[in-house]
């Protein structure tokens, strides 16, 4: 029971599930739809705003300090994965549709999840101190990253904005709020460290709200009737198999590369973790005017398969830790 209860999707999911069904059967339509883009936009600075306000001064120091496990890690999510994108990108092209393909180039683009590479590397008993340094700078290099990725990799193609003014608005929407909220954290950071528990909420519905968004205009551009059943089942197959290469690949570099157990821990979970958090709002201002719920597909997917299949390893090399 304890092993199919740790398979079961998380109320999160259930919740991103429940908005791609809402979205599928009422989407926001005219004038309501143009309220809802510019409520996404608010919603997305605010919640940038309160992770600058969260993050400590310390982590960043400390960030620089261990500067050669942090490159490893950034390594990983932002050199790996893109390599393995492009090695499968013939593939993908042949098996899936163009929007999907492309949302699967995305979604190894992306910078690291923040809460859940620091929750799992705890659970495993790894270097924490350091997950948070690496997650947090993921997160933020994934503003300028992300984009500039895509452009190398993708082009002008799969209806991409202009790069540059893509990144300038990224930038805005959400580097500039990151950095008011850390430059006020001296002032508004404990409460704001009172309030976290709360504040998960405010990360989860933020995202179901751009997700709701970004489906809901799919669905009147036709994106069920032009993603075939077989399409989207092969979508799901190919995030599983880039988890499953990526994370004993990931493993083995860590090991290789001669850090303690903990840090090698912290490479691993914070290292092939990719943030939907982020990647959502990145993709909203990136695709504007494209396809954009079916390019945030495979994240969404990738996103449920890396929560259950990291809890489970996580659970296991936790016991280990602790036996040893």
């Amino acid at each position: 029971m304890s092993a199919l209860a740790r398979l079961r999707p998380d109320n999160f999911t259930l919740a991103l599930l429940g908005t791609v069904l809402l979205a599928s059967l009422l989407p926001a339509r005219g004038i309501a739809a143009q309220w809802l883009d510019s409520g996404t936009d608010i919603a997305i600075a605010v919640l940038f705003f309160l992770h600058g306000a969260r993050l400590p001064r310390q982590a960043i120091v400390a960030g620089l300090l261990h500067w050669r496990l942090h490159l490893l890690i950034l390594a990983c999510t932002f050199v790996l994965y893109p390599l393995l994108g492009v090695l499968a990108r013939p593939l993908a092209s042949a098996a899936l549709t163009p929007e999907l393909a492309l949302g699967l180039l995305f979604l190894c683009a992306l910078p690291s999840t923040v809460q859940s590479s620091i929750a799992f590397t705890s659970m495993a008993g790894g270097n924490v101190a350091a997950a948070v340094c690496s997650a947090s700078l993921s997160s933020l290099l994934g503003v300028f990253l992300t984009p500039w990725l895509m452009t190398l990799l993708a082009g002008s193609s799969g209806a991409m904005a202009d790069p540059l003014s893509a990144i300038a608005k990224i930038m805005l929407l959400l580097l500039a709020p990151f950095v008011a909220g850390h430059l006020l954290r001296p002032w508004i950071g404990a409460r704001v460290d009172a309030l976290k528990p709360l504040l998960r909420y405010t990360d989860q519905s933020t995202i179901l709200l751009v997700v709701y968004a970004a489906f809901g205009a799919a669905v009147l551009e036709g994106l069920w009737t032009a993603t075939p059943l077989p399409a989207l089942l092969l979508t799901a197959a190919a995030c599983a198999l880039l988890l499953a290469i990526a994370m004993p690949l990931v493993w083995l570099i860590a090991r290789r590369s001669g850090f303690a157990r903990a840090d090698q821990i912290a490479v691993l979970f914070c290292g092939t973790k990719k943030s939907l958090a982020t990647g959502v709002p990145i993709a909203k201002v990136l695709f504007a005017g494209g396809p954009l719920g079916a390019i945030v597909l495979p994240v969404m997917l990738y996103h449920q398969l890396q929560l259950m299949v990291c809890a489970v390893v996580a659970t296991r090399m936790g016991k280990t830790t602790t036996s040893a």
